[in-house]
């Protein structure tokens, strides 16, 4: 009875075992072999299910592997944390020609596999990519505050005024370089100027404090002339000592900067429609045209539809100063706008749009405006030019109303006529005294700033120079064409030109100048401007004498007045030509027939030496006149243009 009872109750599982059917076909036994059967049973069922157990924690246990497509033998033993020799034992017995496996041999998917689990491990597809965190270890100019700071760097040369300018107008707050060893040069006191019109607050940023010659306090004195009273000497313009070199105080003018922003309260709405200013514009090969662009107001995204002078935009993109990628830039910020249908030049203001319809409506009708602002132009120059016209005609009827009609009209058919008239050797020499030029920059501040100093050209008696095109971005075949045509010469600054374009242009005869250096370029501009001019004549004086008697020598029937002379200077050439002077008056030029001394022919006489010569014209000789000998050469004449520079 204990044993029964110690089945039912220890033992309930296997119950439903032995009443199934198989069981229910065995022999009734004895209690004694009933119970043998039942103990029998349960060991056997335990080892069956132990050894599950510990096959599936073996199982659940198994390495897992990741692979990929492309696996070299090397990568995948390093996967299994094996060596290269276990992934040729577990590719024995396979079509795997082991004698050609070498560590750096890629496998097979399959064979992958197939030796991840002849390993005794599992497999798992490695991710294609892995969003894995990793700390920002980017480099940034960060002020302790937080504030962030936007400068915009113009250029202190002379023909950048107008970018200068614009920098003025775009800006909160002017901060004012100057040398402490040059001091204060006519760049500072333009760039003085453009911040009180602009009626921006100044900073000054006394640089190269570090070189011996240094004198901040110098400039500090001359900046009250020029009505910039620092705060040293009773006024309340901060002035910074830095040196840009060896990065020394730059922290101090950043906090300067943010102390002055916060005592002006410069705050700007992040919100609302977008504001801001075209600081440079530039045509990229890859994204086309690109405009630096500094937000006044709102927010700037992706997809915004700006407005900037005749041109629109839907941005597609935009970059920050490092070149990357950002989806928004707010009051302050500066990035490159992507999206641009046309190039808007540099100093445009933009203004965001709610459609593309809209944007273009603003194009059309500024554009239409612009058409009709020319034609009141255009017509305002034609009626001065008809009543200067009219001015003129009066004033000649008045001259000519004593005359009769018909000396009236004779004197009217000459005037004309002699207005009228071109020599033909003028014409002819004015197609060779031309220039026409085609400019090529980088931004368009670049070709802005060529165009300004070519508006002061001031030669165009010597030679007509024409500015025929110009443009942004790398010279390409048009331009070459297009300098052809026109018989010029391509000028480009921070540009360049592929090879094919060079030798477009060398088989065309084109003269490509490329330069980076703004007065390198203007130096060369002047060099081939006093290319095109006709040479002129230099004369150099190599001698002089005076004439002491006149003689009459026989040469053969013909009698030839000799002037008998002393050399007083440098000596006398007979090869060279000679002058004659008689008080202030030239009355001879010309090459002598006979220079003799002693009777002999000579070809010089030196200093101090006595000569008889004869002109190769009948010239009247007088004792006290002068004869000078002088050598003409022909000199390149130089242009009398000065850019300013």
């Amino acid at each position: 009875m204990r044993a029964a009872h110690r089945f039912r109750c220890a033992d309930l599982p296997l119950l439903s075992n032995f009443l199934s059917p198989p069981f229910l076909r065995c022999p009734v036994w004895s209690s004694a072999s009933q119970l043998t059967y039942v103990s029998t049973r349960k060991f056997a069922v335990k080892q069956v299910r132990g050894q599950k157990k510990e096959q599936k924690k073996l199982k659940a246990n198994k390495q897992e592997v990741e692979i990929r497509q492309g696996m070299t033998a090397a990568a995948l033993a390093a996967a299994m944390n094996k060596d290269f020799d276990h992934v040729l034992e577990a590719l024995l017995n396979t079509a795997v020609d082991l004698d050609l496996l070498e560590p750096d041999s890629v496998l097979e998917e399959k064979w992958i596999k197939e030796v991840v689990t002849r390993s005794g491990m599992k497999f798992r597809w490695a991710k294609l990519s892995e969003s894995r965190e990793k700390p920002n270890k980017d480099c940034q100019k960060e002020l302790p505050t937080g504030e962030k700071i936007t400068f915009l760097d113009t250029p202190g040369h002379a023909a950048f005024s107008s970018m200068r300018a614009r920098g003025a107008h775009a800006t909160d707050i002017v901060i004012l370089v100057v040398a402490a060893d040059d001091g204060v040069m006519t760049q500072t006191i333009e760039s003085i100027q453009h911040a009180k019109t602009a009626k921006v607050p100044i900073i000054v940023a006394v640089n190269k404090c570090d070189r011996p010659q240094a004198d901040p306090a110098r400039v500090k004195r001359e900046l009250l002339a020029h009505g910039v009273i620092c705060e040293e000497l009773g006024g309340d313009v901060q002035a910074v000592h830095i040196s840009a070199l060896k990065g020394e105080n730059l922290s101090a003018l950043t906090e300067a900067t943010v102390a002055l922003a916060e005592v002006l309260e410069l705050k700007a709405e992040p919100g609302g429609a977008v504001e801001g200013l075209v600081i440079e514009s530039r045509t990229d090969r890859g994204r086309g045209p690109v405009t630096t662009a500094i937000v006044q107001r709102g927010t700037l995204r992706r997809g915004c539809v700006l407005v900037a002078g005749r041109c629109w935009a839907k941005v597609r993109f935009l970059f920050d100063e490092n070149s990357c990628t950002v989806m928004e830039a707010g009051p302050g910020a500066a990035v490159e706008v992507v999206g641009w249908k046309e190039l808007p030049s540099a100093g445009e203001l933009i203004l965001e749009v709610e459609s593309e319809q809209r944007a273009r409506e603003v194009v059309e009708w500024r554009s239409h405006e612009e058409e009709q602002e020319k034609l009141q132009e255009d017509h305002s120059a034609i009626q001065l030019k008809q009543q200067r016209h009219l001015e003129e005609y009066q004033r000649q009827r008045e001259e000519l109303a004593h005359l009769s009609w018909r000396q009236r009209k004779a004197a009217l058919y000459r005037a004309n006529k002699t207005r009228f008239s071109i020599r033909p050797s003028e014409h002819a020499d004015s197609d060779e005294l031309r220039l026409p030029l085609v400019i090529k920059g980088d931004v368009d501040g670049s070709v802005e700033a060529v165009l300004n100093i070519l508006e002061g050209y001031d030669a165009q008696h010597q030679c007509q120079l024409e500015v025929v095109h110009f443009g942004i971005g790398d010279v390409s075949e048009n331009d070459i064409n297009m300098a052809e045509a026109f018989g010029g010469s391509i000028y480009g600054f921070n540009v360049k030109a592929s090879r094919s374009v060079q030798n477009l242009a060398a088989k065309k005869g084109v003269a490509l100048h490329l330069h980076t250096i703004i007065y390198k370029l203007m130096e060369q501009l002047r060099e081939e401007l006093s290319s095109k001019l006709p040479p002129c004549v230099s004369e150099t004086v190599i001698g002089e004498a005076s004439v002491l008697a006149i003689f009459d020598v026989s040469v053969g029937k013909k009698k030839v007045l000799v002037a008998g002379c002393r050399v007083q200077k440098g000596s006398l050439d007979r090869r060279l030509k000679f002058r004659l002077i008689r008080g202030r008056d030239t009355l001879w030029e010309g090459s002598l027939s006979t220079l003799k001394q002693h009777k002999d022919d000579v070809q010089t006489v030196k200093t101090g030496m006595e000569c008889g010569l004869s002109a190769d014209a009948v010239v009247d000789f007088r004792p006290g006149d002068v004869i000078v000998c002088y050598e003409e050469k022909e000199v390149m004449q130089i242009t009398s243009w000065d850019p300013g520079f």
